[in-house]
C-alpha cells in the first residue's frame, strides 16, 4: 500500500469548501490533467459511480470509483474499483472557524504489478505528489471563489 495524504487551508467555509470538491464535473477547472463524471447515481450519495480520467491520449487512463461514504459538509470516501488504480480515498473537509476551512485528501492506493509496479512509483510517485500538490494549490482558489 502507497498512503498519499496533503491538505490545504481555504478561506471559504467548509459549506463552500465541500460542495466544490464534490462538483465533479467542474473538477477538471482544478486537478490537473483530469475530467471527472458520473456514471451512475447522483454523484452525492453513497453508491454512486465516478470516472476520473487522466493524461491525455494514449497516456490516458481511467480511474473508476464508487463513493462509500457521503456526510456532506465534512466527508466524502471512495473506493478505487478500477484496473490500474486500486484501493481507498478519502476527501475530508474540517471547519477551522465560520469562513474557513481545511480539505484534505487522503490516498491508501494498491501499487499494481507487484515489484515492478512499486519500482515504477518510487520513480512516478514524486511527479504526482507534485502535480496533486499544485492541484490542491488551484483547488484553494476554486473553493474561494466558488459558485453553483
Amino acid at each position: 500500500m502507497t498512503d498519499i495524504d496533503m491538505r490545504v487551508a481555504v478561506n471559504a467555509p467548509a459549506e463552500t469548501t465541500f460542495a466544490a470538491m464534490s462538483d465533479w464535473p467542474r473538477q477538471q477547472e482544478w486537478m490537473l490533467g483530469t475530467k471527472v463524471r458520473v456514471t451512475s447515481g447522483d454523484g452525492s450519495s453513497e453508491g454512486s459511480e465516478l470516472v476520473a480520467v487522466t493524461g491525455v491520449g494514449p497516456l490516458a487512463f481511467a480511474d473508476s470509483m464508487r463513493i462509500t461514504t457521503w456526510e456532506p459538509p465534512l466527508r466524502c470516501d471512495v473506493v478505487h474499483t478500477g484496473k490500474l488504480v486500486r484501493g481507498t480515498g478519502e476527501f475530508l473537509v474540517r471547519p477551522t472557524s465560520a469562513t474557513t476551512s481545511e480539505f484534505e485528501w487522503i490516498e491508501h492506493l494498491d501499487v499494481p504489478f507487484g515489484v515492478v509496479g512499486r519500482l515504477g512509483w518510487s520513480l512516478t510517485g514524486p511527479a504526482f505528489q507534485w502535480g496533486l500538490r499544485r492541484s490542491l494549490n488551484r483547488f484553494t482558489r476554486f473553493a474561494e471563489g466558488y459558485r453553483r
